[in-house]
Order: C-alpha cells, then sequence, then structure tokens
C-alpha cells in the first residue's frame, strides 16, 4: 500500500508546540508528513524543528522558491491525502471559511481535493465569538471536519474551552479520515 500524504498545517497559537508531537507520531505510524507553516507561526517556534522532526522541508511561503519546476501550492494539495491544521487559529478559520487566499496554507487549502481536519486552539473568548462559531458552522456545513477543542488551562491562565485536543485524539481522527 502506498504511504498516505499529510499535510501539517501549524499556524500561530500557543499550542503550537504539540504540532511536534503531533509530527512525531504520525510519522511513527509510516505516514508521509509535509509541514506547512503560517509567517505568523514562525513567531513562536522556527521552522528548523519541524524540519528536524520531519527529516524534510518545512514550507513556508507563498513565493518561496520551490525544491522542483512546478506551482507548489497545486502540487502540494494534489498530492495530499488529508490536511491536518493543528493547531488552527481563529484567524485560520476565518480566512478559510471567507476563501481567503493569502498565505502557502490557504492556497494548499482551497486547492486540494483532500479532507481537511481542523483542530482549534485559542481563548474561550475568541472561540465562543459569534463569528468563529458562525465560521466553524459553515466549514462543517461544507464538508470540514473539527476535532476539539477541550476545556482546560488556557495560556492566559483562565480555565475554559479552547484547549488543543489531546494528541492521541487528533492522530485517531487523522487515521479514521484517511
Amino acid at each position: 500500500m502506498a504511504k498516505k500524504n499529510i499535510i501539517l498545517g501549524v499556524t500561530a497559537s500557543i499550542a503550537i508546540y504539540k504540532s511536534c508531537d503531533i509530527l512525531r507520531r504520525l510519522k511513527e505510524r509510516g505516514f508521509s508528513v509535509s509541514v506547512v507553516m503560517t509567517k505568523e507561526a514562525e513567531e513562536l517556534i522556527r521552522p528548523i524543528v519541524f524540519q528536524s522532526l520531519s527529516g524534510d522541508k518545512v514550507y513556508r511561503g507563498l513565493f518561496d522558491t520551490p525544491r522542483a519546476w512546478g506551482i507548489e501550492h497545486i502540487s502540494l494539495a494534489k498530492e495530499a491525502n488529508l490536511i491536518l491544521i493543528a493547531p488552527a487559529t481563529a484567524n485560520i478559520i476565518a480566512k478559510i471559511a471567507a476563501g481567503t487566499c493569502d498565505d502557502l496554507l490557504t492556497c494548499i487549502i482551497l486547492a486540494t481535493k483532500a479532507p481537511v481536519l481542523i483542530a482549534p486552539a485559542m481563548n474561550e473568548n475568541m472561540y465562543k465569538n459569534k463569528i468563529t462559531q458562525e465560521n466553524i458552522a459553515k466549514l462543517k456545513r461544507l464538508g470540514y471536519r473539527f476535532i476539539g477543542p477541550k476545556e482546560g488551562r488556557l495560556a492566559c491562565g483562565d480555565m475554559g474551552i479552547g484547549c488543543l485536543a489531546e494528541v492521541e485524539e487528533i492522530i485517531k481522527e487523522v487515521k479514521k479520515n484517511i
């Protein structure tokens, strides 16, 4: 059986450190994983961390020089068997819901036919905001799938909903949807 290709989209949530564990566990289970980071995510963790864990290039900018000739966001979108965004910020959820295509990750998402799993991680007030909830409802109607979030201690110190789902739950959902 051919190796399944997963794109791991990483956005700028404090839960970004859990993306490293998600990447490691997906690789352990035999998946091929390409990491795509947003520019804002790079403010929290350097791409070299994901490059070291994946043993492969980390995709970052829409206009970075591609590894081979081709339109990178299209070729990545075609090769993907599944796209997982973990952590997913309110910003990326809003951009996807609006069809905004202004970075590599959103371009890949709009160009793919693969299932997209979204694992939100944000402050409770942001998650419960009516706009965020409308965006999530819209994406669910369009076939996007969500994992979590869960309740717990948030980065601001408050308790509430907005914590990234447990890594094992995310891995389980990936296996179920690929």
